[in-house]
């Protein structure tokens, strides 16, 4: 399990654009930190760096468990989970359909996808084509996939855009309950987060 995130002297290239360098960051159990800069950055770029997704120019992105350091590629397979500005879901089937698909793919259960489904309101919503979900019941089931099939680490690019407030503050205890659990969370925003977090800047 992830116990703590290190990244030490990275660089990522995007083309012929050095997007940062040098970047170095901590991540422990229980801590949230939100990752802010100016558009172009290179703050989803970071994410999928970590994710294993993106090959850096140079530095090193390494996880620790209670016992000591991971196999990242093991870690990014079993301990993380990456939630992008594009959700993933596969438009033709229900929302239960998906939801259930990518608990179970990712280490959950049917149960857990149908408690996951009850804590962000979507029991109503599961049985409707993931086609005819508004954006934000959209983000809410990909939302869901974190809480169903619980990893440590969530890597979250703009998560909480197409919410309104009152599913924001959902999100929020979502969030809040990963972290008392030990999770770790970095989250790429432009909004505050609806918990309490730790800042770092990229690209300043």
């Amino acid at each position: 399990m992830i116990e703590s995130l290190s990244v030490r002297a990275l660089s990522v290239r995007r083309g012929e654009r050095l997007l940062f360098a040098a970047f170095d960051l901590e991540v422990k159990a229980g801590e949230a930190v939100a990752l802010v800069g100016r558009n172009g950055a290179g703050k989803t770029s970071l994410l999928r760096a970590i994710a294993g997704l993106l090959l850096p120019e140079a530095g090193t992105v390494a996880f620790a468990g209670k016992a000591g350091a991971l196999e990242a590629d093991e870690a990014r397979a079993r301990g993380l989970h990456l939630l992008g500005h594009q959700d993933g879901l596969k438009s033709a089937r229900t929302a239960g359909e998906e939801l259930d698909f990518q608990a179970r793919w990712t280490g959950g259960s049917q149960a857990s996808a149908a408690e996951a489904a009850r804590m962000l309101d979507l029991t109503p919503l599961l049985g409707l084509d993931v086609r005819r979900l508004s954006a934000g019941q959209r983000r809410r089931l990909a939302l869901a996939r974190l809480a169903a099939s619980p990893r440590p680490l969530w890597l979250l690019d703009e998560p909480l855009a197409p919410l309104d407030a009152a599913r924001r503050e959902q999100a929020g205890e979502l969030m809040t309950r990963h972290l008392a659990d030990g999770g770790l969370i970095l989250a790429a925003v432009h909004d505050p987060l609806p918990i309490p977090a730790r800042t770092v800047e990229i690209g300043a």
